[in-house]
């Protein structure tokens, strides 16, 4: 499995980023930038790990075989990897 991302490198990637305004669409804009670096890492198969919120990873899932709802026709589904998360522990 890759290495966690961890609060600091985002900070670290997020911070030569121009300064917010705390303008309309700010919010939107900090959060694409957000998803923007979390997808980066995970692409490159590494987990992130926002302390107090959560953990994103790619997961794998295994070659299976299916059936089409329709004809109920047999056919095989390719293994995959799919993004999770999983939330933080609360106290």
């Amino acid at each position: 499995m890759g290495r966690a991302v961890r609060e600091a490198a985002i900070l670290s990637i997020a911070w030569p980023c121009p300064p917010l305004q705390y303008r309309a669409g700010d919010a939107g804009r900090s959060r694409a930038a957000l998803m923007d670096i979390v997808t980066a890492a995970l692409k490159k198969g590494d987990n992130v790990a926002l302390v107090g919120f959560g953990t994103f990873e790619v997961r794998k899932c295994a070659a299976r075989n299916g059936r089409t709802p329709a004809t109920s026709a047999a056919l095989k589904i390719k293994a995959a990897k799919a993004p999770a998360f999983k939330a933080g522990a609360t106290r």
